[in-house]
């Protein structure tokens, strides 16, 4: 059995990342995404999902670069003075490990984003967070005992291989490594607790875009099992470069899931496009 997750993280966060999702998934081999709760355009991806019942959402959960969903006065150790989280995670992993984040805080936030897209009416198959900060120690405690309580059936794992995308400094082989150890971690804490993860993982984590020829590449010498690809699709380059602060092709990942080779590689190779809910069939 060889199944292919694709997922497309930050639904909410932009219309036009928004847009991309819904045409990703109509008319190419997307079947998955992750809901920001802060996001700008949440109720907007709510509609997106609700007419499209096929396509599996789960939450991202966030807590870096981004809006919370709690009053900024709730969560103080989580927020800028501007009332927004702080910058990325290297900001808040610095906050972190010097013990000036507060993990109460932590979780009333993760529960209130989790509150705000349930009581949307979107049943969850899965979650993942902004920046793989769910997979650091602590934080992967907190989201794991939310989505054991909400019915969460899975969690992404972001076991990174070291050579998927290009290896333009040391701090990239050095930042795969971790987040690979960090995921192996993340996943047999979510085993313990009976949630479930892919098989296997082959996005590009350090700002590189999942192109036509990365999925070839994959398609070509894909393992048995499921593999998840994560991706972050738009429409408008030019825009969302700017609202995101974030030289990244959304472009490219757009035309890469709906490429009619790339669909018809799939078809050809016997793999079957899925959700999340698939792994617990």
């Amino acid at each position: 059995m060889k199944q292919l997750i694709i997922n497309a993280d930050d639904f909410g966060r932009h219309e036009l990342i928004n847009k991309a999702v819904e045409k990703a998934f109509k008319k190419g081999c997307l079947r998955s995404t992750t809901i920001m709760a802060g996001g700008k355009f949440f109720d907007n991806a709510v509609e997106i999902a609700k007419r499209n019942p096929n396509l599996g959402v789960g939450i991202h959960f966030t807590l870096a670069n981004g809006y919370p969903v709690l009053p900024p006065e709730k969560i103080p150790t989580l927020v800028t003075p501007e009332g927004i989280f702080h910058e990325n995670y290297i900001e808040f992993l610095k906050l972190y490990v010097k013990g000036e984040i507060n993990r109460a805080e932590i979780q009333a936030e993760l529960a209130a984003q989790l509150e705000k897209v349930t009581r949307a009416g979107l049943k969850l198959t899965h979650f993942d967070s902004h920046q793989h900060l769910h997979h650091f120690p602590g934080i992967i405690v907190i989201a794991l005992k939310l989505a054991k309580a909400a019915n969460i059936p899975a969690m992404r794992a972001a076991d990174t291989k070291i050579f998927d995308g290009s290896i333009e400094s040391f701090g990239q082989i050095i930042g795969r490594l971790g987040l690979g150890s960090l995921s192996k971690f993340a996943a047999h804490s979510a085993h313990t607790k009976n949630i479930l993860t892919p098989d296997h993982f082959s996005g590009i984590v350090a700002g590189e875009s999942v192109t036509e020829k990365f999925l070839t590449k994959l398609i070509k010498k894909f393992e048995d099992g499921t593999t998840e690809v994560m991706l972050h699709p738009g429409t408008d380059n030019e825009i969302l470069k700017k609202y995101c602060a974030w030289e990244h092709d959304f472009e490219a990942e757009l035309n890469a899931v709906t490429s009619p080779k790339i669909l018809k590689l799939l078809k050809e190779n016997k793999i079957k496009a899925v959700n999340f809910s698939a792994l617990s069939k």
